[in-house]
């Protein structure tokens, strides 16, 4: 796990109801990754944020909500630290905008030169989101019902296998994702969804292995990317797609996305969402 100490991440902070975009705190992805990816990533793919508690004033100061909708690309030269990109969605509560657009381009113009590329945002009026994001999963398959001995709770690659001959074509997905956020070591709970093409992934092995990140602290993102990783070298699949439905915290849910085959994620949100 990187180290984050040298960074103001995990100090006690002020809170602003005055719309300030210097409250974005962007975090290097060279530093999570190391030298080992410095060049071409294996991968394409974006990081989906969905945050629930966005408000700001009209001209006549009375409150607007929003759910809205962040669209990071995986090539980004830097992700926004969780804690800080909620500092900066506060920062909005008092502040009057004269329209919808307006914050959605303060928005998008302030992610954007935060995190070094081009971010997608898109707020939705609440009472239309659930037509746009209905509650669903996809199909395939849950690894969870397994009656198997665990007692590995740190990233373990060597429980990851496949057969030796024939192919398959399937999503096969688990709920007992657990991380460790690296700045507080706060747990963090997701649902991960594995879409391949290959030889058939053990699926027992899968299960231990998702089951073994259980004490591991690393950024939503890194830890997809190394689960990510991890099964293309272990189990050689032709196409592989990660999708992690993270739940949220303080009104923000991080949902990062890599795949050998498109650059963007399945459109539904998980029922703990």
């Amino acid at each position: 796990m990187a180290d984050y100490s040298d960074t103001g991440l995990g100090k006690d902070t002020g809170y602003s109801d005055q719309y300030d975009a210097s409250l974005l705190f962007p975090i290097p992805r060279s530093k999570a990754r190391g030298s080992d990816n410095s060049g071409e990533l294996p991968f394409v793919g974006v990081d989906l944020w969905t945050a629930f508690e966005i408000s700001w004033l009209n001209l006549d100061g009375l409150p607007q909500l929003a759910i809205g909708e962040f669209l990071f690309p995986c090539t980004s030269s830097a992700i926004v630290e969780s804690k800080s990109f909620k500092l900066y969605l506060n920062s909005f509560i008092q502040t009057q905008f004269t329209s919808m657009d307006q914050v959605t381009e303060a928005l998008v113009a302030d992610l954007s030169g935060a995190t070094g590329s081009d971010v997608d945002v898109v707020l939705y009026d609440i009472s239309a989101y659930n037509g746009f994001k209905p509650i669903s999963e996809p199909d395939g398959f849950c690894i969870d019902n397994q009656s198997l001995a665990i007692d590995t709770y740190q990233p373990e690659p060597k429980f990851l296998s496949a057969g030796n001959s024939g192919s398959v074509s399937e999503t096969l997905y688990s709920h007992l994702l657990k991380t460790n956020c690296p700045v507080t070591d706060q747990p963090d709970w997701a649902s991960v969804y594995i879409s391949y093409s290959g030889p058939a992934i053990d699926r027992a092995g899968l299960l231990k292995y998702i089951v073994s990140f259980r004490q591991h602290q690393d950024f939503h993102e890194q830890c997809v990317e190394k689960i990510f990783t991890d099964i293309m070298q272990r189990c050689a699949p032709t196409e592989l797609s990660v999708y992690a439905r993270y739940m949220r915290r303080g009104g923000l849910d991080i949902n990062p996305f890599r795949s050998t085959m498109q650059s963007f994620p399945p459109s539904y949100r998980q029922v703990r969402q």
